[in-house]
């Protein structure tokens, strides 16, 4: 990231708490614009990413570039989408902690396509398998059936998610993704019924109206034209240039194949969103007496079949509401006011259900099945809605701003505790940091009893005439004296210049905001009438069956209000975000006219302020500014130094020390941690860089320096003819007088006198380097360069080996990448664990220890269809006694079996089995866990092998099993059966013997082995 810094001036920082004036918003903002201007739109805050819209494609996600930041150190690369994703990725690898990646913004920021392109990161990088791949094209596919769904163009947006997403990955030990689980967050029901000028409908109504086949079309009673249906006509706009509906269609409907929906269930699907389509066309008249009544039938005999309902008595439950009087039902009929609500709850509730179904589904297909393995890691996603103002706010703004203070209070706290903790771990005086704690607000909305969601929730419950004014009323009784807080009424005469009587305002923490009363009351009350969820839960349709429980027609309780099933979803959150490491990617919007290469200043400041950045920088610039490992800033600056160049050979700590000592580096500019450097100002970094760009004109034609800018990998005979080319010519007759006084001069400093000689050694060195090349990567030879060429020589060494290992992994077959393989984890499981693990490492690993004729016929007739994967003879030690008796091994795909002659005496299913125990001696014995409760169990099985390392290993592979196998020192517990409990002894001898202990445990005395180098015998 440094060498990025001599660019400053034309490109900016690439790091904000890189600013000289990291207080300025207009800084702040010119940086973006410098770097937006360059098709630069990643910038770092510390290990936050700034992610600006482009609005147009850049080649910056291909392949290549996802190769160029796996496994790449954060600070190594430019700031990119990629860099967060792998470095949570090796996070969650190494240091076996959850990750989290939190994304936010407004409405066409790009969080969608931020979280799309970060899972197409991982399915790209990842490692895979058959069921890997399955699970990373189900993750995929996901995408464009939520988009359909949840998403719909509005003023700002052509794709805008209308609903919060948590997503998480998880992968197994291998770092391979087996599976997924959604979480939804407030889907803007309101939608389904009403658009704003502009605006439309969610994707699914015209992706079906026109991509669906004209035979499917007419099944459903739909005509290909979407102004022909009230519910899509509203916003006046039903076709837009930069969507294409009919290409939606396809990809959808592919979608929903590969995740693994029934033909049945796509049909029962599409009647549900026909039917929302035919409800939204149901007309009402009225009668004399002021009643409601659907004027037309021909909406409810297509509602009737495709609900799967009674036609008359859905007729009946949108005119009419169910009463219940002193244990009586009465049907109260409706006005044509209270008739058009009923219809569209219906409406919003269907539409809703299903869709919180359709996550469901989709949860369904990316489980990871294996009950047994619980031990996967995970990389949580969250693309959730960013801070809104509109001109008109609403009970979802409240809802959405609510959720963004709390995630800010969330930010806060964890940058603030990471940056604690990397100063406390560094030995570092960490000082307090004063920040706005914007607890003071989250409380103000959700504090139990006085908080606006009760007061709100108090409103919608009392009996009474409750209204938007009755609860505005009660908010100014209650918090009308908080500092964060104020009405029409309550303000100064200033302020009700720009407030109207049903408005209240909330100062957050990103500014000021006025909520509009009007609708809050319905909107968080959310109700169906009683008759209408009677005919759901009558319906023939499967998925609204799900949708509809019958309990709720018996449950008396009153359903939680919607801000408070909001409230306790967000809390359940926080906890989630708590337990992970995070990382932040905050996107921005450049202009709302979504035009490539404009940029707004004024749109992107109010975004800068909602999105908290500045104060995200103040606390990451409170103490220092830039901080590096010690190698990291070492290697980077030691040529500007001559106590550091070529190399420094004692301690990191002190080649750091000597050469900021070098610099002139003042006291109170850097202060040393313990394995950092930590810098308090931009400028001293800057003098650093531009002194670094200096001394590099004076070293850019040595070896070293061309060696550095070559890719790997090259081959070396071409590497080592650059390097000569820049030493000496070869045609050059010897010059002995100049060769004798260079000999002379040797130990000084590169001069005239001796820069004959030196370049002569140096090319003796890499010729005779050219000439003896290793051979594989076993061979370790290599000559010992003259002193000049040390680095140089170091490098062409570290990319010998890398060409020799990519020329060898080229080379290699699909069998020997299968034994690597099971040798890997035979080495993950038992190197320096367990005795007799070295004698095992030359060895092959065979596909079975027993062949056909070795295993009787009546087993594999039992066996049916089950593919046998490894088959081994075994002891079995008895229960009682622990008697030997012979047995047979064998592991299929879904489960082991012991086998006594002809007969399968136990069949234990990997999902059952609970662990595998075996000694840290010599032995062969091990022990198979089952669950004691399991009636088809007789309890632990005890066994012996002659091959226990290549047999524990193929049982940890097919059961799934590697973070099973415990190594236990001394002795192992198992269990007997009915409650009781055995003991198996284990202790080194001269011999291997194994017996009933006096004390009733089972003794194994196990040979103690000699012990050689590891890999020495297994020949590549």
């Amino acid at each position: 990231m440094e060498s990025a810094l001599t660019a400053r001036d034309r490109v900016g920082v690439q790091d904000f708490v890189l600013l000289e004036n990291h207080t300025s918003e207009a800084a702040f903002i010119e940086n973006l614009r410098k770097r937006f201007k360059e098709n630069l739109i990643y910038t770092y805050i510390g290990s936050v990413l700034v992610s600006v819209n482009p609005y147009k494609d850049l080649e910056i996600y291909t392949k290549n570039h996802m190769e160029r930041y796996r496994g790449v150190n954060f600070y190594e690369v430019s700031p990119h989408l990629y860099a967060v994703s792998d470095n949570s990725y090796r996070s969650m690898r190494t240091e076996r902690k959850d990750q989290c990646i939190l994304i936010s913004g407004e409405s066409g920021a790009g969080k969608t396509e931020a979280s799309k392109k970060i899972l197409q990161y991982y399915a790209v990088t990842c490692p895979a398998s058959e069921h890997v791949q399955t699970i990373k094209d189900r993750l995929l596919q996901s995408n464009p059936v939520l988009e359909a769904f949840g998403n719909a163009k509005t003023l700002r947006n052509d794709n805008s998610s209308r609903f919060g997403k948590y997503m998480d990955i998880q992968f197994d030990f291998k770092g391979a993704p087996v599976g997924g689980h959604i979480i939804n967050y407030l889907l803007e029901k309101s939608r389904v019924v009403h658009q704003n000028h502009g605006e439309r409908n969610f994707h699914i109504f015209y992706q079906l109206i026109e991509g669906g086949e004209e035979d499917l079309l007419r099944r459903l009673g739909l005509e290909r034209n979407p102004q022909q249906y009230q519910y899509l006509v509203k916003g006046n706009c039903p076709k837009v240039s930069s969507i294409n509906d009919r290409s939606d269609w396809k990809v959808v409907r592919k979608a929903l194949t590969v995740i693994g929906f029934s033909e049945d269930e796509v049909e029962e699907l599409l009647n549900i969103i026909a039917s929302v389509l035919h409800l939204g066309n149901v007309q009402y008249g009225g009668e004399d007496s002021g009643n409601a009544c659907i004027t037309s039938d021909t909406q409810i005999k297509y509602l009737a079949r495709l609900l799967g309902v009674n036609g008359t008595v859905l007729t009946e439950a949108l005119t009419h509401k169910k009463i219940i009087a002193k244990g009586e039902e009465l049907m109260s009929p409706l006005n044509l006011e209270q008739a058009s609500s009923a219809r569209d709850a219906l409406s919003k509730a269907v539409y809703g259900r299903t869709f919180t179904w359709l996550v469901n589904k989709i949860n369904a297909s990316l489980a990871y099945t294996d009950d047994s393995y619980k031990n996967w890691s995970v990389i949580g996603l969250l693309d959730i809605y960013g801070f809104e103002v509109f001109q008109n706010n609403s009970f979802e703004q409240f809802c959405i701003n609510y959720c963004n203070e709390k995630l800010q209070q969330l930010f806060i706290e964890l940058t603030l505790k990471s940056e604690q903790e990397e100063y406390e771990a560094e030995g570092i005086t960490w000082e307090p940091v004063q920040y706005f704690n914007n607890k003071i607000i989250c409380d103000l909305v959700e504090e139990k009893f006085k908080g606006i969601i009760s007061i709100l929730d108090e409103e919608c419950l009392r009996p009474g005439d409750a209204s938007d004014i009755t609860f505005l009323e009660k908010l100014e009784d209650t918090v009308g004296g908080h500092p964060h807080f104020v009405t029409h009424k309550l303000a100064d005469g200033k302020t009700r210049k720009v407030m109207g009587r049903d408005e209240f305002r909330l100062l957050h923490y990103a500014g000021e905001v006025n909520y509009n009363v009007n609708g809050f009351l319905d909107k968080n009350n959310d109700l169906l009438f009683r008759n209408l969820k009677e005919v759901m839960c009558m319906s023939e349709n499967k998925i609204l069956n799900q949708c509809f429980d019958r309990e709720e027609l018996t449950d008396k309780k009153r359903p939680d209000t919607a801000a408070t099933q909001f409230k306790a979803s967000l809390a359940k959150l926080m906890e989630i975000l708590m337990s992970k490491e995070p990382s932040y990617i905050r996107c921005i919007k450049p202009n709302d006219s979504k035009q490539a290469g404009r940029f707004d200043e004024v749109l992107i400041r109010h975004q800068v302020k909602y999105l908290g950045l500045m104060e995200n920088l103040r606390v990451r610039r409170a103490g220092f500014a830039y901080r590096r490992r010690y190698e990291v800033f070492l290697q980077r600056y030691k040529s500007l130094c001559p106590d550091t160049w070529p190399n420094w050979r004692g301690k990191l700590a002190d080649g750091v020390a000597t050469l900021v000592k070098h610099l002139g580096y003042k006291p109170e500019e850097y202060k040393l941690g313990r394995s950092k450097i930590f810098i308090r100002f931009p400028k001293t970094l800057f003098a650093t860089e531009d002194a670094l760009e200096t001394r590099k004109h004076s070293l850019g034609e040595s070896p070293q320096h061309v060696l550095l800018s070559l890719p790997s990998p090259l081959n070396l005979s071409h590497i080592v003819t650059i390097c000569l080319s820049h030493t000496f010519h070869s045609d050059t007759p010897l010059q002995p007088p100049r060769f004798i006084k260079g000999f002379i001069y040797r130990h000084q400093e590169r001069c005239p006198e001796n820069e004959y000689f030196l370049d002569y050694v140096r090319y003796s060195f890499l010729m005779k380097l050219r000439r003896n090349l290793p051979k594989n990567v076993l061979d370790k030879s290599w000559p010992t360069p003259p002193a000049a060429l040390t680095e140089a020589s170091e490098h062409l060494r570290k990319m010998c080996m890398q060409n020799m290992v990519w020329t060898y992994c080229k080379r290699i077959s699909p069998e020997w990448k299968h034994q690597m393989e099971q040798k890997m984890i035979a080495s993950e499981i038992f190197k320096d664990k367990k005795d007799n693990y070295p004698q095992s490492v030359p060895k092959l690993f065979v596909s079975t220890r027993l062949n056909g004729e070795e295993i009787n016929p009546k087993v594999l007739q039992a066996l049916g269809t089950e593919k046998m994967k490894y088959a081994v003879p075994v002891t079995k030690y008895d229960r009682k006694g622990y008697k030997a008796r012979p047995r047979q091994l064998l592991l299929t795909a879904n489960c082991a079996i012991i086998v006594e002659e002809a007969k399968l005496k136990q069949r234990i299913d990997y999902k059952a089995l609970k662990g595998v125990s075996v000694s840290s001696l010599s032995d062969g014995l091990f022990v198979l866990h089952v669950p004691s409760d399991d009636n088809k169990q007789k309890g632990d099985v005890v066994l012996q092998s002659d091959h226990v390392i290549e047999t524990l290993t193929k049982v940890a592979i097919c059961a799934d099993k590697i973070n099973n196998i415990n190594i236990n020192q001394g002795s192992i517990t198992f269990t007997v059966g009915q409650g009781k409990e055995g003991i198996i002894d284990f202790t080194p001898g001269s011999e291997l013997l194994v017996a009933k202990a006096k004390n009733g445990h089972l003794s194994v005395v196990s040979p103690t082995l000699f012990c050689p180098g590891t890999w020495e015998g297994f020949h590549m």
